[in-house]
């Protein structure tokens, strides 16, 4: 007998994995110079904002889908707009450096965002100097290393970005626990976007006034309204596909299902981009890196596991709390700074409190109900 809700579950992480692996290649085959050639990345981000921010206007002012949170101007500016500017200069960094490094690369390179959000939220004081993290923070660093040792097509310039993209996009979620956990804020996707991604339109301006501005008129620009209206279609999608993939399997299987698409990215773009070529050294570089990746996530779960109890009832009052609590068939959905489940192609993650675990967590305390 089939099973519905397995196929379901399965047909929402191949969407997540064709939306997430489709709008990587889709953004590095409009920025580089040998395809589309639209070498303006701030430009391209800034469409994705403006068209984010304008479909999660109408869901919200217009079709009333979910209801806007309680925002006063101090949280704006506090929170909102502190995180939006890390946020605008992950996606600016992250996408600018399609321009010198190939997609395999830029995919061994993420690897370090368990390093860079682990160094940040030890130096913010949100959590704690672990030896066993460490430990594996130290292999993952270790196989990146030697990933990039094997680099044919090593640019210095493309690491750089990359790199400063990993780590601002780091300081982003533990802002995002630190100023909107602490106030007991809780935005899903489109409220997120609502409220962050003009705010990030607007910090993207000024360095695209400066840097793409003045190079947009002399040089004859391929503008098709189509192509980049797609981009942004997909790129929007994609944070949406993520979010009911969390709320139907969690947010562990995800980031399962994302290391399998990380090696199916970099086989496709192998083929898809003749310039992306890989070598042994790359693929025992990452595999190292993975180790420590899959180590560290096993560390996590299991710290997380034994909390069950406290983190439910936290979710719970931080959900009566909110007034803007997007419920799928498992609840509420949410990630911690250390716990996030990230993709960086797509517009914005879910800014929540932690509930990675509240779906199992719910599920055990409605069957111990069921008990008494």
């Amino acid at each position: 007998m089939i099973n519905r809700s397995l196929i379901l579950t399965y047909f929402y992480l191949l969407i997540y994995i064709t939306l997430s692996s489709g709008v990587i290649l889709y953004n590095k085959w409009v920025l580089s110079p040998k395809y589309f050639n639209f070498p303006f990345p701030i430009t391209l981000t800034m469409i994705h904002m403006g068209f984010s921010g304008a479909v999660s206007f109408f869901l919200i002012r217009v079709f009333k889908v979910v209801s806007p949170v309680k925002m006063t101007f101090r949280i704006y500016a506090s929170c909102v707009i502190p995180i939006s500017a890390f946020f605008a200069s992950s996606l600016w960094f992250g996408n600018t450096a399609y321009l010198h490094i190939s997609v395999a690369f830029i995919q061994m390179l993420k690897a370090l965002m368990p390093v860079a959000t682990f160094t940040v939220a030890v130096l913010c004081g949100t959590d704690k100097l672990r030896l066993d993290v460490f430990l594996n923070m130290v292999l993952v660093s270790v196989g990146v290393v030697v990933s990039s040792y094997g680099e044919i097509h090593f640019n210095v310039i493309g690491t750089v970005y990359q790199v400063t993209g990993i780590f601002a996009e780091a300081l982003r979620l533990v802002l995002t626990q630190v100023l909107l956990q602490k106030k007991g804020l809780t935005l899903n996707p489109i409220t997120s976007l609502y409220y962050i991604a003009p705010c990030s339109f607007i910090f993207l301006f000024v360095p695209w006034y400066f840097l793409e501005q003045p190079g947009m008129e002399v040089s004859q620009i391929q503008f098709n309204m189509w192509i980049f209206f797609s981009n942004a279609v997909c790129a929007l999608l994609l944070n949406f596909s993520i979010f009911l993939a969390i709320g139907r399997t969690g947010a562990v299987t995800v980031r399962v299902a994302g290391v399998l698409k990380d090696w199916i990215l970099i086989a496709l773009s192998t083929l898809i981009f003749p310039e992306s070529t890989i070598t042994g050294l790359n693929i025992i570089g990452y595999g190292i890196a993975l180790c420590g990746v899959v180590l560290y996530n096993y560390l996590k779960v299991k710290e997380s596991s034994q909390n069950i109890p406290e983190r439910i009832a936290k979710d719970w009052v931080l959900e009566k709390k909110s007034s803007d609590v997007y419920r799928t068939d498992s609840g509420s959905i949410g990630e911690s700074n250390n716990d996030v489940v990230i993709d960086e192609e797509a517009p914005l993650i879910a800014l929540t409190p932690s509930s990675r675990l509240s779906h199992i967590g719910r599920t055990q305390m409605q069957q111990s109900s069921r008990n008494v």
